[in-house]
């Protein structure tokens, strides 16, 4: 099993996040936030495109009737993107988030495989816990499900659909909930705390055996964690700044790692996207509107 991450684009985002596997494209998505673009690199013939925006996509998913993406843009919006020669251009709006608070912008996503989005919102400025945890349903209704986020990161599904993973990065704390049937959350509890020297945890996904991969901002590396919370094994980047990671390719075997360049000037690689060889396969990744079959 390879436990080296190489570099497969030397993209410099600034804040590389948000990984997105697109099997319809052969292609992995990510956005650069602090950037405002989206990038994309395709994984048959290692293609690679940006788009710039006027308003930074935070996360990308899918839509279900193959119109596009969803996209959670800074201003708390979200909306239907579609990314053409050139240009993204807004194609409708499904929910705004907070209204209320101009200090707070959106930060990680996804989607779950009954169709619905699990979004978290953030202090801009990461020193007030007034972000929170939403949902939102297939017909745009939007609830909140937990707060107090001084910077909500990483949802994780894991694969029985049952559990939902979530993280306040600052707090270095990862939190687990149990899903109802009505997408109702409960049983909040700590499941995984990092310490000093492993950084911040940040953005995060499952394997298909249960396994959570998490990337630590300021640790330099990604870990796969047990279903009980234990540490299995770590790939160690060549970049304090480790993001983000999605499963992708036709087996979900090949894992793919988004990193940030901000306030790394003196790492070369910084803000690049990696590849390693994880060992196991990821899930499929979930589409906005329409439960996976």
């Amino acid at each position: 099993m390879a436990q080296e991450a190489r570099c497969v684009w030397q993209a410099r985002a600034v804040l590389g996040e948000g990984p997105l596997w697109s099997p319809r494209q052969d292609a992995v998505y990510f956005v650069d936030i602090r950037g405002s673009r989206i990038l994309r690199h395709g994984l048959s013939d290692g293609s690679q495109a940006g788009w710039d925006l006027d308003d930074a996509a935070c996360w990308l998913v899918e839509s279900a009737d193959g119109d596009g993406f969803i996209a959670g843009l800074r201003s708390r919006r979200v909306v239907r993107l579609r990314l053409e020669p050139g240009r993204a251009v807004v194609a409708g709006e499904i929910a705004r988030i907070e209204p209320d608070k101009p200090g707070n912008r959106l930060n990680d996503g996804k989607a779950d495989r009954d169709g619905r989005l699990w979004v978290g919102s953030m202090d801009d400025a990461e020193e007030a816990p007034a972000g929170s945890f939403y949902r939102i349903d297939t017909d745009g209704a939007v609830t909140p499900v937990d707060e107090g986020y001084t910077v909500a990161n990483g949802p994780a599904l894991a694969p029985d659909g049952r559990t939902i993973y979530h993280t306040d990065s600052a707090a270095r704390t990862i939190y687990a909930f149990d899903i109802g049937a009505d997408g109702s959350l409960s049983g909040k509890r700590v499941h995984i705390r990092f310490t000093e020297a492993d950084g911040y945890p940040d953005g995060m996904t499952c394997d298909a055996e249960g396994g959570l991969w998490v990337c630590h901002w300021d640790g330099g590396r990604v870990s796969r964690f047990r279903p009980d919370g234990t540490l299995d094994r770590a790939i160690a980047l060549p970049v304090s700044r480790v993001t983000s990671c999605v499963f992708a390719g036709p087996d979900l075997d090949r894992l793919f790692i988004t990193t940030a360049a901000h306030g790394r000037p003196d790492e070369p690689l910084a803000g690049s996207l990696f590849e390693c060889d994880p060992g196991v396969r990821g899930l499929p990744p979930g589409q906005f509107g329409s439960p996976l079959r």
